[in-house]
């Protein structure tokens, strides 16, 4: 007997979410096509390309309702509204709480995403180095910040402070995936933030 009715819609938000778990939950490189359109309902692969376009396609859209969603953690280091040290320990301690939550995959989709590619996929890692720039951007915004403001002075050892906090906070993918808690990272993150608190100027 011939089935009736309209076909079920093709929700596009409902399958971008569902590709952002796994490829967060894979990476890119082992995360196959057929997974994918799977995770999205079984869709055929002519509704995959006609919706996405191609798989780096739909990574580079992954990644940026990443940022526009979870890495909203992150935006405390842009914030100049905030003291340089509380925009950086604000953006640490939100970041460790949303990447050891249980709700989705543990980690960072900007670290974990693309560790590892063939030369062909080479892109996606560019893209996602140039996320993890932006990181160290803004750690270095608010220790220039901090010593405009005088609270740090201008020392080579001050100039590590950008290297070392990135290095933290994307060294927590790490720590998280491999079953850490937020509890365990907060307290890490206190002793980091006294190593700030050494170095300011006394008044």
């Amino acid at each position: 007997m011939a089935r009736t009715g309209r076909p079920r819609e093709f929700d596009r938000d409902k399958a971008l979410d569902a590709a952002l778990t796994l490829f967060w939950t894979q990476g890119y490189e082992p995360t196959s096509l057929n997974q994918l359109k799977a995770c999205m309902g079984n869709i055929s692969p002519a509704s995959f390309y006609a919706a996405f376009g191609s798989k780096e396609a739909l990574f580079r859209e992954v990644v940026q309702r990443y940022v526009e969603t979870y890495g909203q953690v992150m935006a405390p280091l842009w914030d100049e509204t905030l003291a340089p040290r509380d925009a950086i320990e604000q953006t640490l301690r939100r970041s460790a709480r949303m990447q050891t939550t249980r709700s989705h995959p543990t980690g960072c989709l900007i670290v974990l995403g693309a560790s590892n590619c063939s030369p062909e996929n080479e892109p996606v890692q560019t893209l996602l180095a140039a996320q993890r720039e932006r990181s160290r951007k803004g750690f270095q915004d608010c220790v220039a910040r901090a010593v405009a403001d005088g609270e740090l002075t201008d020392t080579p050892v001050i100039k590590t402070l950008p290297t070392l906090f990135a290095t933290f906070l994307h060294g927590m993918a790490c720590e998280a995936r491999d079953g850490n808690r937020a509890k365990k990272l907060d307290e890490a993150i206190t002793t980091l933030m006294q190593l700030w608190d050494s170095l300011t100027v006394s008044p």
